[in-house]
């Protein structure tokens, strides 16, 4: 995993009820909404769970506000659980997210400030709120900290970026090294920021062009001076800006992946309003281009889509490459089939003819483009190449065992055997642990422990929370040698700290020979791959050379058949056709546990409501 600049901070997620403060407008285009009440500290949820109170040590912390759908008095609100929400989903609640502006744990006030352009739920009620108003939100759900190893910080944004940008300014050590650009509608949308020494802050105005529609971000940004050293760059704004800037910086600078932080607050795009208030978006009719998206799942949409990710049409497109023909050279198709394409495309809002023969991305098409998104849509993606499992779902169903080979000709071991896919497959899995991690490090599982054994993907970046958060730990990895291979070339990038890192040693065995001698062996969603006996003789392995007193603590996803979810279903489907497996429910996983000869001593709950069981040998219990 490639070095981390901000550290991470998980928060438990806490829906609270406040109050309007106050409202102050800060410029004509912005407004202040300062929020207080009792549930800003700790309180206890109607439903009986005690919750923390309000943090918020991120300058770029994030907040869901909950809003009430139109004609309706009260809204749909997430349902608390112990370290979580639950949301509702015919309807779902209508929420938006909003950066924290401002937090006085001693006042208990928290300002949100809103950009008024365009027309939105949320721009409607900040400029109808008066004090005494009340609103439900929830989050942040992590914090990050400043960057600890730039040599300077590139920031970009336009107006709805300025409260995480003013929040930024005022955290910044005296000694820092920036330089900052932020568009704004007109020049009366100034804000005053606070003046350090090296820092240079430019204002582009827009002067009567709609937002999202001007370059004046990437032109500044090309045309800027660029400093010696590592820089962090951090944007926000518009999807479209933030991505082109974002491309110029990793393409033209050089500037690494890892060292760019970018969020696209907003997307421009058609809102619907309702025809009794021009002022209230129809919630009905307008529909994000994330949602379109999630409704193209019929059969021909969702594979014609692939298609067009596979030859990388999309980001031609978005490249400039707009023309049919030229698309054809550039994907390697045949002309006119790609035209077929193209036109189907364009039937299901994807992509829109801007001349004959010329195409251009729709906001849903510019979805497409999202790195994520296309690695879960490209066929020889890190999840696009597993999810080519489901067309065997027939067949599975029928066996019940995995029909993964019968259509890609090679067994899911196979190509987890191929080193470049490995290699690729454990450094998205490595994104995704510190929130899972970082809780863990800083619970009392690990306390006191002096030798860890870990079985689990993107085990590099566990170990590198759990080192840094415990002092006397030793850790070792067990990892097939495709993946211990990735750890040996990865860990000095990971924990860049070399005593840490030389408390961590890496050593090639599956999870179903004996663990090495450990106080705490550590299995991270390590058996949806595999069947009942081979699960349960993994743990029964685990637990042998446990030093006395020892535990496993496993971290296994459970199919929750009290509460279904459309993805853990899809999961539970993927893992079948894959695996001939899937996801337990607690029941099932109860029972490899027994067989293994284990019992569960506790259950905790960490982060953001992920269980995990504390395990010890049944005769010690």
């Amino acid at each position: 995993m490639p070095k981390t600049s901000r550290r991470l901070t998980v928060h438990p997620v806490t829906l609270r009820e406040v109050e309007v403060v106050r409202v102050v407008d800060l410029t004509s285009g912005m407004r202040r909404v300062t929020l207080g009440g009792e549930q800003l500290r700790e309180f206890t949820s109607a439903n009986g769970f005690p919750q923390p109170a309000f943090e918020s040590p991120g300058f770029d912390d994030d907040i869901r506000l909950v809003f009430c759908y139109p004609g309706h008095a009260e809204p749909v609100l997430p349902v608390q659980q112990e370290r979580g929400v639950d949301l509702p989903r015919d309807p779902r609640p209508l929420s938006k997210v909003y950066t924290v502006r401002r937090w006085d744990p001693e006042a208990q006030e928290l300002d949100v400030d809103f950009v008024k352009h365009g027309i939105g739920v949320g721009t409607t009620w900040a400029y109808r709120a008066q004090a005494g108003d009340r609103i439900h939100f929830y989050g942040p759900s992590a914090s990050r900290a400043l960057p600890h190893d730039a040599d300077w910080l590139l920031v970009a944004g336009d107006d709805t970026a300025i409260p995480a940008i003013a929040r930024l300014f005022e955290e910044l050590p005296d000694h820092a090294r920036a330089q900052v650009y932020v568009e704004i509608a007109e020049s009366s949308h100034r804000l005053e920021l606070r003046e350090l020494p090296h820092v240079e802050v430019t204002w582009l105005v827009r002067d009567g062009a709609e937002a999202g529609t001007t370059t004046l971000l990437r032109d500044a940004v090309r045309g800027g001076a660029w400093w010696d050293g590592r820089p962090f760059a951090w944007i926000a704004g518009e999807h479209t800006a933030v991505r082109d800037l974002r491309r110029h910086l990793t393409e033209d600078r050089g500037v690494p992946k890892e060292d760019i932080e970018f969020s696209g607050y907003w997307r421009r795009g058609e809102v619907v309003v309702l025809e009794e208030d021009g002022a209230v978006p129809d919630p009905e009719k307008t529909v994000t281009p994330y949602e379109k998206l999630h409704e193209l799942t019929e059969l021909i949409r969702p594979i014609a889509i692939r298609a067009a990710v596979e030859l990388g049409v999309p980001e031609l497109i978005s490249r400039g490459v707009t023309r049919v023909a030229d698309l054809a050279i550039k994907a390697d198709a045949d002309e006119r089939a790609l035209g077929k394409l193209l036109r189907y495309l364009h039937a299901v809002g994807i992509v829109t003819e801007t001349e004959p023969d010329h195409y251009g991305l729709t906001p849903v098409g510019e979805v497409l483009t999202n790195e994520f998104v296309a690695g879960a849509l490209q066929p020889t993606g890190v999840a696009g190449r597993e999810l080519l499992g489901i067309y065997g779902l027939t067949e599975s169903l029928r066996t019940g065992r995995p029909s993964y080979a019968s259509v890609t000709g090679q067994t899911f071991a196979d190509v987890r055997a191929e080193q470049d896919y490995e290699d690729r497959y454990l450094e998205r899995l490595a994104k995704f642990q510190p929130a899972l991690a970082e809780p863990i490090a800083k619970s009392d599982l690990l306390t006191g422990v002096q030798q860890l054994v870990i079985h689990s993907g993107g085990a590099g970046a566990q170990a590198r929370e759990f080192v840094a958060a415990h002092p006397d730990l030793r850790i070792t990895i067990c990892a097939l040698p495709a993946q211990a291979d990735w750890l040996r070339r990865d860990l000095p990038a990971t924990i860049p700290d070399e005593q840490q890192r030389a408390r961590v040693s890496v050593v090639e065995q599956s999870v179903f020979e004996p663990s090495p001698v450990a106080n705490v062996v550590f299995i991270g969603r390590a058996f949806k791959a595999l069947p009942d006996a081979d699960a349960a003789h993994a743990l029964r392995r685990a637990a042998e050379n446990l030093a006395p007193g020892g535990r496993v603590l496993l971290v296994e996803e459970i199919f929750d058949t009290n509460d279904l979810d459309e993805h853990d279903g899809e999961a539970d489907l993927l893992a079948l056709t894959v695996h001939g497996s899937g996801l337990r429910t607690e029941a099932e996983l109860n029972a490899v546990i027994t067989r293994a000869g284990l019992v569960r001593r506790a259950t905790h709950t960490v982060g953001w409501g992920i269980p995990v069981y504390e395990l010890v040998p049944a005769d010690t219990h």
